[in-house]
């Protein structure tokens, strides 16, 4: 869940500061890219050399670095983060944080940010209790930062109660658990195709094409950034998926695609099948490798069984299928004749005739047709940004 997440973990002056070694380890181990901002106070409790050895990132302190001359951007920081944690939360910087007094890098980049604020209170019990205290973590709940509760035990003054930063451990989980309930495709299954097919000749040679798979593990990224539990089926492809709740299923034929396809399809969601798959299969395939004997060679081909209209046959009520159409000329009516004959609720256009789209490329260029024929066109971007819009399609479908 937090693969690939962007991290500010903002450190305050408090004995708890020991446990954001621990902290750092587990976003990072979570494959989560953390940037570490200490308040001057925190670097008296943990070195920022600890953080930034942990986090392979250097810890900011100040504005401006005296060694290198640079500025640290607050406002850059703040909209470069997904998640911004500050753990442990002072009281002091609650303070801050809850009527807006900036004097500092941290609070300057807490000011900025874009994104969701979780906050770890830690400080003496009676601090915990004072009402100005409460008063500020109700001001920023009011604000849509997130509490993590501190916990009970024994305190740095000897006394016992509540007011103990929460484990490292325990913030993760809260956090992941409210990442994965909080988003739009929540508990929702969906299957996602991509890559190319091999038909085989012979154990040597195939009948294939250039896809790369680029576009459909791009898809299927952002599918499961957005919350869904996905199963993504990919023919012979390098790429790899970014996010960690991918079941990965390869496959080569298209036979094997249709196979693994239909064994999952009617316990999904929703489905988008951005393969390439092939239209043709050599009638026989043989079992040595064919010598090169005679000036002119003939396959026999036979159609492969059409996927995406088979399972838009099977499609039951509130199912979303999503086909691709790769087209070189006609290419809307191609597109909208697809999406009617093979049931689909979305058609994803894209012509090879469009500079920047097609085949291997970063990039894409595509038209989105809904059933009632509502044609959506965009720009030329990256397949990552195209898949997010393809995803905001879907979850206006879905939800």
């Amino acid at each position: 869940m937090l693969k690939g997440k962007k991290i500010i973990l903002g450190v305050c002056g408090s004995i708890a500061a020991y446990k954001t070694a621990s902290l750092v380890r587990l976003l990072v181990k979570a494959e989560a890219e953390v940037q570490v901002i200490m308040t001057p106070d925190a670097t008296q409790f943990i070195t920022p050399l600890t953080l930034s050895t942990l986090s392979k990132k250097p810890v900011l302190v100040k504005y401006f670095d005296a060694d290198t001359g640079s500025w640290n951007n607050h406002v850059e920081l703040g909209l470069w983060a997904d998640l911004f944690i500050i753990a442990p939360a002072s009281a002091n910087t609650l303070a801050k944080m809850a009527n807006g007094q900036c004097d500092n890098l941290l609070m300057a980049t807490y000011l900025s940010a874009k994104c969701p604020v979780y906050f770890a209170p830690a400080m003496d019990l009676d601090m915990w209790r004072h009402p100005a205290t409460l008063n500020n973590v109700n001001k920023l709940q009011s604000y849509g930062n997130l509490l993590i509760q501190p916990g009970t035990g024994e305190l740095a003054s000897g006394l016992h109660g509540e007011g103990r930063m929460a484990e490292p451990e325990a913030i993760i989980d809260y956090i992941t658990s409210r990442i994965s309930t909080h988003l739009p495709l929540s508990g929702k299954k969906v299957l996602i195709t991509a890559g190319p097919t091999y038909e085989a000749i012979d154990p040597v040679r195939f009948i294939g094409n250039h896809s790369s798979g680029k576009m459909g593990f791009a898809i299927a990224d952002e599918m499961a950034k957005q919350g869904a539990t996905v199963t993504l089926v990919t023919g012979p492809t390098a790429q790899t998926s970014k996010q960690h709740n991918i079941t990965r299923i390869d496959t080569v034929s298209a036979a094997d695609m249709l196979e693994a396809c239909t064994q999952q399809f009617d316990t999904t969601d929703i489905c988008i099948m951005s393969a390439a798959v092939a239209d043709y299969t050599p009638v026989n395939v043989s079992t040595q490798k064919i010598k090169k004997q005679t000036d002119s060679f003939s396959i026999e081909l036979k159609k492969t069984t059409d996927i995406l209209k088979t399972l838009g046959q099977r499609k039951r009520a509130g199912q979303i299928l999503v086909g691709f159409a790769l087209e070189t000329q006609n290419e809307e009516q191609n597109a909208v004749e697809k999406l009617q004959k093979k049931n689909l609720d979305l058609i994803v256009l894209n012509s090879l005739n469009d500079k920047g789209a097609g085949f291997q490329l970063d990039t894409n260029k595509v038209t989105i047709i809904d059933r009632e024929l509502q044609k959506t066109s965009f720009d030329t971007k990256s397949k990552e940004q195209v898949a997010a819009d393809i995803c905001q399609k879907v979850i206006a479908l879905a939800v």
